[in-house]
């Protein structure tokens, strides 16, 4: 009898366990989910023009004027903190260079008309680099995000500014994105991310974080050239799935976009685990 028992407790125990990792995944899900809110716009903003043709102004400058309002009312509402703001436009300005510099080199192309360009360039596409600083943000505030052994500033910043800079010079020097992945590996080795999710803490390895993150938007990425936020040559025809070498892109983006919203929190004074 006393072992039957012993077994309907751990049944009991091992149902309970599942039923809580459930209750937390959902809600972890929920808070990245609120993170995304940005992105989500983007999202949907992409595939309502491309099949709804709106009046007076071209796709491209409708695109800009929606993101704008957004990011008004995400700061008015208090989504964002003005902080945050000042962080999203940052990016927003990193990421505007970056396109101007791939369109002119031929990585890709903005095929459509529009009033607000650049070089060939719709200022709405900075938007899409701002996202991915306002969801950093977002997730860093709503899972009270704290970094464990963060390696020392000196460190960092270089590192963040090679592998920026390498988006560029690779066009006329040698691609040493795999040198700094590895780089990111030994200098990263032993910092972890720690997250709450309803009282309870995780931790993750950085590197690890970076990865996932990275092959996300390389989904999101997909979705964004389907809806013809801007075209690679091979998509010129007709749409094609975009290479899976382009993770490797996004992951050293996101290195570079978490250093940088790390570096700022830390200045800011955010806690540092060392």
């Amino acid at each position: 009898m006393s072992l039957a028992i012993q077994h309907e407790t751990q049944k009991r125990k091992w149902k309970n366990q599942i039923l809580r990792s459930i209750k937390q995944l959902t809600c972890f899900g929920w808070e990245l989910a609120l993170s995304c809110v940005f992105p989500v716009v983007i999202f949907a903003s992409l595939a309502i023009t491309q099949t709804i043709s709106l009046p007076f102004l071209p796709r491209y400058d409708w695109l800009l004027i929606i993101f704008l309002l957004m990011q008004v009312w995400m700061v008015r509402s208090g989504l964002e903190t003005r902080d945050e703001l000042k962080v999203i436009t940052l990016f927003h300005l990193i990421g505007l260079a970056l396109e101007i510099f791939k369109v002119h080199m031929g990585s890709w192309s903005y095929p459509e008309e529009g009033i607000a360009k650049i070089l060939g360039v719709p200022l709405y596409s900075g938007f899409m680099y701002a996202s991915v600083a306002s969801f950093f943000c977002q997730a860093w505030r709503r899972l009270q995000v704290e970094l464990i052994k963060w390696p020392p500033f000196w460190t960092v910043v270089p590192l963040a500014a090679s592998i920026y800079l390498n988006f560029f010079t690779h066009h006329y020097w040698i691609d040493i994105r795999y040198w700094l992945a590895g780089l990111v590996i030994i200098v990263f080795w032993k910092s972890w991310v720690s997250y709450d999710v309803k009282g309870t803490r995780y931790r993750m390895p950085l590197a690890l974080s970076f990865i996932l993150i990275g092959f996300f938007i390389w989904i999101a990425e997909n979705i964004a050239t389907f809806f013809g936020a801007w075209k690679y040559p091979n998509q010129t025809d007709a749409w094609s799935l975009v290479s899976l070498g382009k993770v490797s892109s996004w992951v050293l983006l996101v290195i570079v976009s978490f250093l940088i919203v790390a570096t700022l929190k830390r200045v800011k004074g955010s806690y540092v685990r060392l």
